[in-house]
């Protein structure tokens, strides 16, 4: 199902993100790290049909996760929510200025092999036109339909030896995407069902355990 880029869809996708019963808030251990993604929704072409959200490939410099898919995103500064988080890392990343207005929701927080809590913010960029890549950070940027993440083909479930926990994998572009961002992918799109499917469970693959 195409969904328009328009103030219909926003108020749809806000009122599924308001109904999600969203687990507690986790607190970060020593062992783990604050931080937020943000699943950032724009307008699927320069034509403007359709809904998407933003994936980014990782620039090959950065010291870690260097080339991978991921959500726009970061560590939590001293004293920052996960929403200001967020949406500063998009600006750092991508040069989006939605401001807290445009939050439609957040996800279960996602606890990660490399030593992160990441919180999962749903942001509505109307400006998409303005996206302007960090290269220190971002080597692409891509525009995934959400009809896309809404089809059931395109995720898959499998084991590894390492882990008694099911790996996630999503298929785009011939390529799999794997967890955490397939992970925090999947569960929106669940909640674009009306399904509240937790997700932390779900494993990474072993080359993002570090």
């Amino acid at each position: 199902m195409t969904r328009p880029f328009d103030d219909t869809t926003r108020r749809n996708i806000a009122e599924r993100c308001a109904a999600f019963a969203r687990l507690p808030a986790r607190e970060p251990t020593s062992a783990l790290k604050r931080a937020a993604v943000a699943i950032t929704l724009v307008a699927a072409g320069e034509a403007g049909c359709g809904t998407a959200l933003l994936l980014t490939r990782r620039a090959a410099g950065l010291r870690s996760h260097r080339g991978q898919w991921a959500l726009p995103g970061g560590r939590c500064d001293e004293g920052e929510t996960p929403v200001a988080a967020a949406l500063r890392e998009l600006h750092e990343e991508l040069g989006l200025s939605p401001g807290p207005g445009q939050v439609l929701g957040s996800l279960d927080d996602y606890p990660t092999r490399s030593g992160y809590l990441i919180t999962p913010v749903v942001v509505w960029a109307a400006d998409s036109a303005a996206i302007s890549p960090n290269p220190a950070e971002v080597a692409s940027v891509h525009r995934i339909a959400l009809d896309e993440i809404e089809r059931a083909d395109v995720y898959d479930f499998t084991a590894i030896p390492e882990s008694s926990r099911r790996v996630i994998r999503f298929r785009h572009a011939r390529q799999f995407i794997h967890a955490p961002t397939a992970a925090l992918i999947y569960q929106f799109a669940e909640i674009l069902a009306g399904r509240d499917t937790r997700v932390a469970e779900l494993e990474q693959p072993v080359f993002a355990w570090k």
